[in-house]
This record gives structure tokens, C-alpha cells and sequence, in this order.
């Protein structure tokens, strides 16, 4: 079965793209060059609105505009040409490993966390994954930036709602599909739990943190919201569809006592040989089109 509203999808995207002459959100915040941090903690299509409802830690937050409503235009947006030879990005999200050599980017140290810790399924990682290896990263670059990328609160959806109603699925159109009688009241829940309980993961890991540490999202989500110029109701998140659920993400800066003495140094040579059609199968399982 396809999906019916991907043609109209595309006519939107034609829109806010200019006729795809921009391959990212051209107002969107430049998270190296137009902010300061110590520790970058990203939430996978996190909404502003609702990280604004259900943060409950000790900050301040912030609205940005993301790069991209989709990952790799998030990554393309703000690694593009960049030597961040002072931070160590450690993610359970594979658009830079897909991305870094044609958008000439490098880190320090990229730490994939798809190669070895995938365990959802097969498909993504858990938080507590996430966290605990952040951790361990984190003690043993205590000189860089860090980044944290967790997958929640995008789909599988992994709280009471997501297991008891949600099928295991590639994409969220795809677990729409594959998943009975799911209303967008469902469809909510199973998102708010998602970030509920990624929330925690990261309040434990703020806490163990030195430094500034500042949480974000790559982008957002949509849950059965129309979009323009085409109305037509839309779910998960797509690349050239700028609108306020995808391009609106919090910037929620952590009480801090602190900052680290960052160091910039030669990157790390890979551990592993990235193995491109392992990277393009796993995000295909996570519903991207490779």
C-alpha cells in the first residue's frame, strides 16, 4: 500500500524549498557557530511545544529554529564543511556516518552507536543505552564537546501505549499502517511517553555531566497536523517541509556550576570500517528514504 498523501507531500515540500533550491532551512540556528555549550544533548523529533509542557528539571528554556525538519538535513545544515576537532559526537542516529563525507565534515571522534548497540528490535536504541555510554565517553574525553544524540522521541514507541497499541515498524506512516484503530489521541500518548521517558535518561546524565550542557532536537514531529499551502494531514517528519511542529525545537539550557577546558585535537581514526549498506539498510528500518 503507498502512501496517499505523498504526492501532495511533495507539492508542499516544492513550496518551501523554492522549487528545492535550498537543501536546508536557511534561518534555522547553526548550532557550532551561534551558540555556546559544553554538552549537546539531542532529542530525536523532540516538538517544542511539547518539551515545553513536560520538562520539569531546574533550566532555562529557549525556542531555536532547526536546520532541517529531517536528520540529514539537520546534519547537512550544521556540519557542512566544518573540523570540530574539539567534540566527540556520540549517536544513536546514523545521518552523519551516511553524511560526513560528502558534506566534508569531522569530528574528534564519531562514536556509532548502531554498530553494536542496536536493541529495539533491530531497528533503534534504547535511552538508557544511550546514557549509558554517553557516560563512559564522557569520562574519557573530558577535554572535548559532547554530543549526545538519542532517538527518542521518534518512533518505535517504546512506553505502555507504543507496546500495547503500536506495532514495531520502519517510519511512522509504516507503524500507522501495520497498527489497529490508532486515533491521534493514541498516536499522542504513545509520543508523550516516548519523551517522558527519554527525559529521564537525560536528567541522569545532565547530572552527571561537567559543563554547560544544553538540550535540543533535530527537528520535530507532526501528528495528524494539516500543513500548507496544500492542507492535507501529515504524520512523522520530512525533509523541505518547514513548518512550525518540524522547525520549532527547544533550547533548554541546564543549571550548571561549571564549564569544561575544551581542547581541540586531531581527529581519532575509526575503529570500525563504516559499512555504507549496513548504514543505508538501518535507516531504511527507521523509515528514511537512502
Amino acid at each position: 500500500m503507498t502512501d496517499p498523501t505523498a504526492l501532495l507531500r511533495e507539492v508542499n515540500k516544492l513550496y518551501h524549498t523554492r522549487g528545492r533550491q535550498r537543501s536546508s532551512y536557511p534561518h534555522g540556528t547553526d548550532i557550532f557557530t551561534q551558540e555556546d555549550w559544553d554538552n549537546l544533548i539531542i532529542l530525536d523529533a523532540c516538538r517544542y511545544d511539547s518539551f515545553e509542557r513536560q520538562i520539569s528539571m531546574s533550566g532555562h528554556l529557549e525556542k531555536r529554529r532547526s536546520k532541517g525538519g529531517m536528520s540529514p538535513e539537520f546534519v547537512r545544515g550544521n556540519f557542512s564543511n566544518k573540523q570540530l576537532y574539539d567534540t566527540v559526537y556520540i549517536s544513536a542516529n546514523e545521518w552523519f556516518a551516511q553524511l560526513r563525507d560528502e558534506i566534508n565534515a569531522e569530528v574528534h571522534q564519531f562514536v556509532n552507536l548502531q554498530i553494536d548497540h542496536l536493541d529495539l528490535a533491530g531497528i533503534s536504541i534504547r535511552p538508557e543505552t544511550v546514557t549509558e555510554q554517553a557516560l563512559q565517553v564522557a569520562e574519557e574525553y573530558p577535554d572535548k564537546r559532547l554530543i549526545v544524540h538519542y532517538m527518542q522521541p521518534h518512533q518505535p514507541y517504546i512506553g505502555p501505549t507504543g507496546q500495547e497499541h503500536f506495532e514495531l515498524s520502519s517510519g511512522l506512516i509504516e507503524t500507522l499502517r501495520k497498527s489497529d484503530d490508532i486515533t491521534d489521541e493514541l498516536l499522542w500518548e504513545a509520543y508523550r511517553e516516548n519523551l517522558d521517558i527519554v527525559l529521564d535518561h537525560a536528567e541522569k546524565l545532565v547530572s552527571e555531566l561537567t559543563g554547560k550542557t544544553v538540550i535540543t532536537s533535530d527537528h520535530g514531529e507532526l501528528l495528524g497536523e494539516r500543513v500548507f499551502p496544500i492542507p492535507v494531514k501529515t504524520y512523522g517528519h520530512f525533509d523541505g517541509l518547514y513548518v512550525d511542529e518540524l522547525i520549532d525545537v527547544p533550547w533548554f539550557v541546564c543549571e550548571y556550576s561549571n564549564r569544561k577546558a575544551i581542547r581541540s585535537e586531531a581527529p581519532v581514526a575509526n575503529e570500525e570500517d563504516v559499512d555504507a549498506d549496513a548504514v543505508e539498510d538501518r535507516l531504511r528500518q527507521l523509515g528514511y528514504k537512502v
